[in-house]
């Protein structure tokens, strides 16, 4: 499973518009091949988008690391790029985690084997800046600036908020307080153990504000699974596809995205997001700074953050994330507003924690967790 499920805490301590949609210019052929791509921070450095697709077919290849096929729409992503500029995507561990792409990018280093780009949990992204080359997206002006390192080092990109997804057979679930009644008996259960895994500590911080705690205080998120443990509600058996599917574990946190009843495969299932406990999380892509293939790096993220109608920020939209660029896509209409209208509900105001905020929450969990819950 990818990386949602598990990292290393310890560690942590479009162009698709590319003809029509970017402001660019164009380079001529001679001049293509001199440029440092490597060095460059936006397209309009290199020459422009022409100079940039140009340079990127030459080296005709793409180092991706950790991205399932299945994840949030890639495969249509990978698919969309490979067609558009006739380059090889090569996906090392697919079903890796954000700490081994890193320790790839790291092991690697000017290998030719090395990831050209990374998408990484947040939590990895900030202990791993020094690994990245800075980079600005033609789209750059459209991302929040609370969702992007100043300089392109990390650029947010698609996520959502957790959410309690849960079989239809319990009616509808309106509160979390809910879950403490008889009906739930041995239902609830985490993606993964919260002391290891990211989208099980984040449920457990979703539990924390809906019972009045902060983005600073998980605990009474700790309590509010001791209560589910306590009324033989939480169950012991960790989360995954197969256990959804099968039945076994009808009620789960996790990140909205991956609990929709598509990506699962449960046609039965429903979406909650409490409105007093909105918890939001985004991934983030970054260029390896020893990149083999700079230029195919930087168009890989042209790609990304497209706001087109085949560009990433709708391909992610499809595959049930919100692209970092909605907000901006909204307003100037480029949204599929089909697949966004497929959301779960989001009501109120969100939280997002700080990388200071993680640590301490799971620094929490590691020294609470077992001797309160088990």
């Amino acid at each position: 499973m990818r990386s949602p499920y598990r990292f290393a805490f310890a560690a942590v301590a479009t162009a698709v518009l590319l003809a029509t949609g970017c402001s660019s210019g164009s380079a001529s052929s001679s001049s293509e091949s001199s440029v440092k791509w490597a060095t460059k921070t936006s397209a309009a450095a290199g020459g422009g988008m022409s100079a940039l697709i140009a340079a990127a077919k030459q080296e005709g290849t793409l180092n991706i690391i950790a991205l399932p096929p299945t994840w949030v729409n890639y495969r249509a992503i990978i698919k969309t790029f490979e067609r558009m500029y006739g380059i090889t995507v090569n996906d090392a561990i697919p079903n890796g985690s954000s700490q081994q792409a890193v320790d790839a990018a790291m092991s690697e280093k000017r290998s030719p084997k090395a990831p050209d780009v990374l998408d990484l949990s947040m939590p990895v992204t900030v202990a791993n800046a020094f690994l990245f080359a800075p980079y600005e997206v033609s789209t750059w002006n459209d991302i929040p600036a609370a969702q992007k390192e100043a300089t392109g080092l990390w650029v947010q990109d698609y996520g959502g908020y957790m959410a309690i997804g849960y079989s239809s057979k319990f009616g509808t679930i309106t509160s979390l307080k809910q879950l403490l009644g008889p009906r739930f008996k041995n239902a609830v259960a985490l993606i993964g153990s919260p002391t290891s895994g990211e989208a099980a500590m984040n449920g457990v911080m979703m539990a924390s504000l809906a019972e009045g705690g902060s983005a600073d205080n998980i605990a009474p998120g700790v309590s509010f699974f001791q209560k589910l443990k306590a009324v033989g509600n939480f169950s012991p058996i960790e989360a995954t596809g197969a256990t959804m599917k099968a039945g076994t574990t009808p009620v789960v946190f996790n990140w909205d995205y991956l609990n929709l009843p598509r990506y699962i495969g449960v046609t039965k299932w429903k979406v909650f997001i409490p409105r007093d406990a909105i918890l939001g999380g985004y991934y983030a892509q970054s260029i390896n700074k020893n990149a083999p293939h700079p230029a195919a790096a930087r168009l890989w993220e042209e790609l990304l953050y497209s706001q087109a109608a085949n560009g990433g920020q709708n391909l992610w939209l499809e595959g049930g994330a919100r692209p970092v660029e909605q907000a901006a896509m909204t307003a100037n209409g480029s949204i599929n507003t089909a697949a966004a209208v497929k959301l779960p509900l989001v009501k109120g105001t969100p939280v997002f924690l700080t990388p200071t905020q993680t640590v301490d929450a799971a620094n929490y969990l590691m020294a609470n967790w077992a001797k309160t819950v088990g």
